[in-house]
C-alpha cells in the first residue's frame, strides 16, 4: 500500500538495500579472516591489474573524493599491504603498487569471495540469474540517468534533487 511518503517501488528498494547491506557485511566477515574486506579486496585487485596506478586513477576507478582514497592508501600502507614510491619525472606524483604481503592478501581473499557469491547464487537456477542480471542492468542504466540529470540541475542552479532540501545555487 502507498503513502504520501512510499509508493508501490518501496518493498523493491528496501529489498534490494536489505540484501546489498546483508551480503556485503557476511563477505566482509568472511574475509576479515584473510586480512581483507570486500572494499580492500576491490581495491588490492585494481591495484594488481593496472600497477602502477596514482592515488587519483584509484579515485577515479572507484568514484571517492581524492582524500578518501589516500586516507585507504595510507591505511593499505600502514597494513604493508602496498606501497608508493616517487615517480622520476615528476616528483609530486607517487606510484601505488602491491606488496608482497598485498599480493598474498589478495589472493587468500578471492576464493573466500567467490565461494560465498557462488554459494549465494545457488539459490536460484540460470534463467533467474539471466533475469536477474537483465533487471539489474536496467536499473543501473536508469540510475545513470538520474545521476546526470540531477548533477544537471544543481549545476544549473535550478531545484535540487527529489529529497535534498537547501538553498539553491544563485
Amino acid at each position: 500500500m502507498s503513502t504520501p511518503f512510499t509508493s508501490d517501488h518501496t518493498a523493491a528498494a528496501d529489498a534490494l538495500r536489505d540484501f546489498y547491506v546483508r551480503s556485503h557485511r557476511t563477505l566482509d566477515k568472511l574475509m576479515a579472516g584473510e586480512g581483507a574486506s570486500l572494499a580492500r579486496n576491490k581495491m588490492l585487485g585494481h591495484i594488481e591489474r593496472n600497477s602502477p596506478v596514482r592515488a587519483a586513477d584509484l579515485a577515479t576507478a572507484f568514484g571517492f573524493a581524492p582524500r578518501t582514497i589516500t586516507e585507504a592508501i595510507d591505511a593499505l600502507e600502514r597494513d604493508g599491504l602496498v606501497q608508493r614510491t616517487g615517480d622520476i619525472s615528476d616528483r609530486r606524483v607517487k606510484h601505488i603498487a602491491l606488496t608482497a604481503a598485498g599480493r598474498e592478501v589478495l589472493r587468500a581473499s578471492e576464493p573466500v569471495k567467490k565461494s560465498f557469491i557462488d554459494g549465494l547464487f545457488t539459490a536460484l537456477d540460470a534463467d533467474e540469474v539471466h533475469t536477474l542480471t537483465q533487471v539489474l542492468g536496467k536499473l543501473n542504466v536508469r540510475l545513470a540517468e538520474l545521476e546526470e540529470a540531477y548533477c544537471a540541475k544543481g549545476e544549473a542552479g535550478t531545484e535540487a534533487a527529489p529529497g535534498k532540501r537547501g538553498r539553491r545555487k544563485e
